[in-house]
């Protein structure tokens, strides 16, 4: 890869047309169709993401694998690939590529979940039955040795440049290095990078090194996963100046048990945060699953999905319930608020310039959170009405009551009149009609303001009868 390669160009741009890598596919170009899934690999292993909205930033010390290294070196087919031909599960053959490179990654990982693992892939002729016959009869073999990848060490450039992509040994692989940018900020150099040019990209490699560069720099743009601004570049068509992209900071991926809590932090993707969730809060755990794709989770932070103030976003909701407080910080300053103060109005968050999400903790307790989702498509879509309740009860009586809702107002927010009811002894009658207290949703897209409240009333009902039935399965 050239050294003028802009860090905010988009790795699928990169691949089909600098490589001439063109299996990996455009179809949405926000990462929601899986045409363009590729296989990463670093430190902390092989995952997949979607190179539509992975910029080349992101990718220092990361071995990336397209569809083209799928198969041997001597063209020996993946056992993924025999089965989607056993199991005739190609048509068209457009999403085909995207669908082998997941079947590929789960089959390195050893995961059998097929339906989570295939949720982020779309395919729009040949049906998803023998797509996923052909992942079940793959499970057995042996995973090929050319697929074992090693992530990039010592990738900084010697010559003083920006870094640049290099050949890694395995066929139909290449590996990226931006890591010069760490380097400048550690020798006291520019730590703006390139000021003249657009997109220039910062590298911090901690914390500490992004506080001091973004407290100088307030204006620029602060990029986790790309799941969000990553569409502000193929879908906006934006240029975002200055940029510091964050998936080097380890400490901000630290999930830790503190003496009140578990601390999480900012960096910490879905994936992750799933895992941590899954015995502690397993309805907040649900919640995420259906967050997104598996290539979407394994880019999307804790801190990038609340930093963003999205009115609609699923991970506030909980939290709030939760009593989640935030630790946010500018240069050596830092400060903690209750979650829920965090969302000011729409579009508007109680953070200053210069000033970061750094980590959010949940405080300990017992498990009494329900999220309930409510969206057009089951996975991988955005809420029409998020509800999430944390109801503690002694006998009959409603003893403590945190609800919030996302997608009901302009932010996430706390529903204190329906919480009121409850406390006080009410119906659920009585706290279904609170909700017009609380909240005036709007119509749009998604949902008009009268499905909502109804969506909204359902979900208070449900919560008060302490329904454990996941959505899926059928009541007797």
């Amino acid at each position: 890869m050239a050294a003028d390669v802009a860090p905010t160009a988009t790795l699928l741009d990169w691949l089909r047309e600098t490589r001439g890598l063109t299996g990996t596919k455009e179809g949405c170009n926000e990462g929601d169709c899986g045409a363009c899934t590729v296989i990463a690999t670093d430190a902390d292993g092989a995952r997949t993401l979607n190179a539509c909205i992975l910029f080349m930033g992101q990718l220092d010390g990361m071995a990336i694998r397209t569809v083209e290294g799928i198969a041997g070196p001597d063209g020996a087919l993946h056992p993924v690939q025999q089965a989607m031909i056993d199991h005739h599960g190609s048509q068209c053959g457009f999403c085909t590529p995207g669908f082998v490179v997941a079947m590929a990654a789960a089959h390195l990982n050893g995961r059998t979940d097929h339906d989570d693992q295939l949720a982020g892939n779309l395919c729009r002729c040949t049906g998803y039955a023998p797509i996923r016959r052909a992942a079940e009869a793959a499970e057995a073999a042996p995973v090929p040795d050319w697929m074992r990848d090693a992530p990039v060490k010592g990738a900084e450039g010697s010559d003083g440049s920006e870094g640049g992509a290099k050949e890694a040994p395995s066929h139909g692989t290449v590996s990226a290095d931006w890591g010069h940018r760490d380097s400048l900020a550690a020798t006291g150099a520019s730590a703006q990078g390139d000021p003249g040019r657009a997109g220039a990209g910062f590298r911090p490699r901690n914390a500490d090194a992004l506080a001091g560069w973004y407290a100088q720099n307030p204006d620029a743009v602060l990029i986790a996963g790309a799941t969000d601004v990553g569409l502000w570049v193929t879908k906006g068509l934006r240029d975002l100046g200055q940029v510091a992209f964050l998936n080097g900071v380890t400490d901000l991926q630290r999930i830790e048990q503190g003496p009140d809590g578990l601390r999480i932090g900012a960096g910490v993707t879905m994936t992750r945060m799933l895992e941590a969730m899954t015995d502690r809060h397993p309805s907040y755990a649900e919640l995420i699953r259906r967050y997104g794709s598996v290539q979407v989770r394994n880019a999307a932070t804790l801190g990038g999905n609340i930093a963003n103030g999205s009115p609609i976003g699923d991970n506030p909701p909980a939290l709030i319930a939760l009593s989640a407080m935030l630790h946010l910080r500018r240069g050596d300053a830092r400060r903690s608020i209750p979650l829920e103060d965090f969302f000011v109005d729409y579009g508007r968050q109680d953070r200053g310039p210069g000033e970061f999400v750094e980590a959010v903790t949940i405080p300990d307790g017992p498990d009494i959170l329900r999220c309930y989702k409510l969206s057009k498509r089951f996975d991988q879509d955005i809420s029409a009405v998020c509800g999430c309740f944390a109801i503690a009860r002694d006998g009959g009586r409603v003893t403590a009551a945190r609800i919030a809702f996302g997608g009901m107002a302009g932010i996430p927010k706390r529903a204190r009149a329906v919480e009121d009811v409850l406390l006080a002894g009410g119906t659920v009658a009585e706290a279904q009609e609170a909700l017009a207290r609380d909240f005036t949703p709007l119509s749009d897209m998604r949902a008009s303001a009268a499905y909502r409240i109804e969506a909204a009333r359902g979900m208070i009902a449900r919560a008060c009868a302490d329904s454990p039935l996941h959505v899926l399965e059928v009541q007797p």
